[in-house]
């Protein structure tokens, strides 16, 4: 049976529209771009080292049948990632999604946070997202979205050692309502991810501490990266045309 253009459309809703994934080599950031693309964007994905992963990324968007890239960028490097978004749509020739993914974070005790420990994970989380946003701004159209991934640790501290990550995440909100302010007038939204414990080579659901994280999940488990995507691909499609502003938990609970 012949697909329809309609049954085309539902199944590639994001055909015909570019996206920029940082961070997108692994873990939360890779499964943003695979259902992105999956979805029909074409992606451009940033990485810091893994160039083989990145890599990867791509190569398996490409035998799917979609089209990425990747694009070597450092989060904390303001230069790199306002060429990264001057990249993506230069190599799209547009960009209506930003997924500001990249991240960096540190665990430890606060009095013995040292100094390049605290200005690279508020150069990677919070000044990376601001900068990348002004940059896509100048792109983004009618219908544009930024969509950055905040964490369960901005809404809920369970244990310590999470103050400087915390810190990092939570400035996220702020930043999300007050670009959808800045941004709605011109059609496009701003929204806030904060996935939970999340399966990931970075923290595995078999890890040291997962006992402990699944335990302050109402529903006991870990999630997966495509969890996160699939909250992602709803908040770039259609579905979120009327959603800004807004922080999205994708933690099973972890801040019930």
């Amino acid at each position: 049976m012949m697909m329809t253009t309609a049954m085309a459309s539902a199944a590639r809703p994001l055909a015909g529209r570019a996206a920029l994934v940082t961070g997108g080599s692994r873990g939360i950031g890779a499964a943003i771009a695979l259902r992105l693309a999956a979805d029909g964007a074409a992606v451009a994905l940033t990485y810091r080292h893994r160039e083989d992963l990145a890599a990867g990324v791509v190569r398996e968007i490409e035998e799917a049948g979609g089209r990425a890239c990747a694009l070597r960028a450092d989060g904390a490097d303001p230069e790199a990632v306002r060429a990264s978004v001057a990249a993506a749509a230069d190599r799209w020739g547009r960009l209506d999604i930003l997924v500001n993914n990249a991240g960096a974070g540190v665990v430890g005790p606060f009095e013995g946070l040292a100094l390049d420990e605290v200005d690279r994970v508020l150069a990677t989380n919070v000044r990376g997202p601001f900068l990348a946003a002004q940059a896509a701004a100048a792109h983004l159209a009618e219908g544009g979205r930024i969509i950055s991934i905040g964490s369960c640790m901005a809404e809920r501290v369970a244990f310590p050692g999470g103050s400087l990550y915390a810190t990092s995440k939570a400035a996220l909100t702020g930043l999300t309502k007050a670009l959808a302010r800045e941004l709605g007038p011109r059609g496009i939204t701003v929204n806030l991810v904060h996935p939970g414990p999340i399966d990931t080579d970075m923290n595995p659901a078999d890890g040291e501490s997962a006992e402990l994280q699944a335990g302050f999940t109402s529903l006991g488990t870990y999630g997966r990266p495509a969890d996160v995507a699939a909250t992602v691909a709803h908040l770039a499609g259609e579905g979120g045309r009327y959603i800004t502003g807004a922080a999205l938990a994708v933690d099973g609970g972890f801040a019930a």
